[in-house]
């Protein structure tokens, strides 16, 4: 394989499990594979719709607005002195979303999933304040983590999902790396901050 072709793949895996689907892709699973599935379709498209423009949507449009007005390009974007403003608009735009679910009073251990995410986002806020994080990875194990509590649960067998998840975590974090994004140390401290995340407020919330 060809360093170009192997670029190619590295920057089809970042952009497709970009970490902000995480939540959305979770959620999806949830209401479509779970018996969330009961419930009536139009409540849960709405749910998915509204999580979409909160996680997704919104903070992407600030991140692609901030980028333009300040003209860094995306290899500038990625310097960790210019990733504050995006965590802060990102956790704003989830702050809203989260106001939003509880008003609707959308179950708690649904709600849990956005709140991973967000002390994920705080937690890289304050360590990016010396050091560099990839968020990618905490998006990724977010998913493991959520594939376990979940499992934990609704009582089923996490096995076979569970690597599946691993060796898809491993070839993005191995993305990041071929693309200079990260170090090996940086990948393994995000996957493990959004596994961390993702598994105890879910439980927490369900308790």
């Amino acid at each position: 394989m060809t360093e170009k072709r192997l670029m190619q793949i590295a920057k089809a895996l970042s952009i497709v499990f970009s970490p902000f689907y995480t939540p959305l892709w979770i959620l999806i699973v949830l209401f479509f594979y779970s018996y969330l599935q009961l419930l009536p379709l139009p409540y849960r498209l709405f749910i998915l719709f509204m999580v979409f423009i909160f996680t997704v949507l919104i903070p992407q449009l600030g991140i692609n607005i901030l980028r333009t007005v300040m003209q860094w390009t995306h290899m500038q974007m990625s310097h960790r002195e210019h990733r504050h403003m995006p965590y802060l608009l990102t956790i704003c735009s989830y702050t809203v979303c989260l106001v939003l679910m509880t008003r609707m009073n959308v179950a708690m251990f649904v709600r849990g999933i956005v709140m991973a995410a967000f002390v994920s986002q705080i937690i890289c806020i304050f360590i990016n304040a010396w050091w560099k994080v990839s968020t990618h990875m905490v998006g990724m194990g977010g998913l493991v983590g959520a594939l376990l509590a979940f499992s934990n649960l609704f009582y089923f067998n996490p096995l076979w999902y569970t690597c599946g998840l691993i060796l898809l975590s491993g070839a993005v974090g191995t993305s990041r790396i071929i693309l200079r994004q990260h170090s090996l140390a940086q990948v393994t401290v995000g996957f493990a901050i959004g596994f961390v995340c993702a598994l105890v407020f879910i439980l927490l919330a369900w308790m």
